[in-house]
């Protein structure tokens, strides 16, 4: 084949995937327009993400170590849920405040692990990170697999945070009862714009 059927060719496929990816009506964001800071995304051996799974997951695991932002949080529906065994956040009122819920609750939040072990639809992942209560410094690891659906259009629909069978020590326990979905709204403070999102640090 000479240099320019390959190239057509080349183009050719290039628009196709451009086509299917309108269709689906992916959102056309890189991790680095949203601010994304865990870009180095790890993956069992033979799992493969798409661009647009990897801004996902990288954006999770952004809100998972208490880096949250608007921008981040504007690839989940409006109507998405974010649940643990002990909480369900529904609605982007509810899910947001407890996101940005987790600076108000720990010193610490460091991400020990991660790997991606399925890249359907719910994206699976295993989750290792270890907590620190603010004010008191009690610390505990929590190891978890992390469920991520999304809708037709590639928005997240629900991210499910499924526990290793058993709930942190008391002190954790109580720590993410206090971000549960009914008082949190009403005491975290959510930026209101990208400005004051920037302002505080996210």
């Amino acid at each position: 084949m000479s240099t320019g059927k390959l190239f057509t060719t080349d183009l050719c496929i290039q628009a196709e995937k451009q086509k299917a990816e309108a269709v689906a009506g992916i959102p056309n964001q890189s991790s680095s327009s949203l601010n994304i800071e865990n870009t180095n995304i790890q993956t069992a051996p033979g799992v493969s993400l798409s661009s647009h799974q990897q801004t996902i997951v990288g954006s999770i695991l952004d809100l998972f170590a208490g880096r949250p932002s608007l921008q981040k949080l504007a690839l989940w529906r409006d109507d998405a849920t974010f649940a643990d065994p002990i909480t369900i956040a529904e609605g982007r009122e509810k899910y947001q405040a407890q996101w940005y819920g987790l600076q108000s609750a720990f010193s610490e939040i460091e991400r020990q692990h991660h790997s991606v072990k399925d890249a359907g639809n719910p994206i699976l992942m295993d989750l290792k990170t270890r907590y620190v209560i603010k004010g008191i410094g009690k610390e505990q690891i929590v190891s978890s697999l992390v469920a991520i659906h999304l809708d037709s259009e590639g928005k997240v629909q629900k991210v499910e945070d499924k526990w290793d069978g058993k709930l942190p020590d008391g002190a954790i326990a109580n720590a993410f009862r206090h971000l549960n979905a009914v008082t949190v709204p009403k005491l975290i403070n959510v930026p209101k714009n990208d400005k004051e999102d920037a302002e505080r640090g996210n």
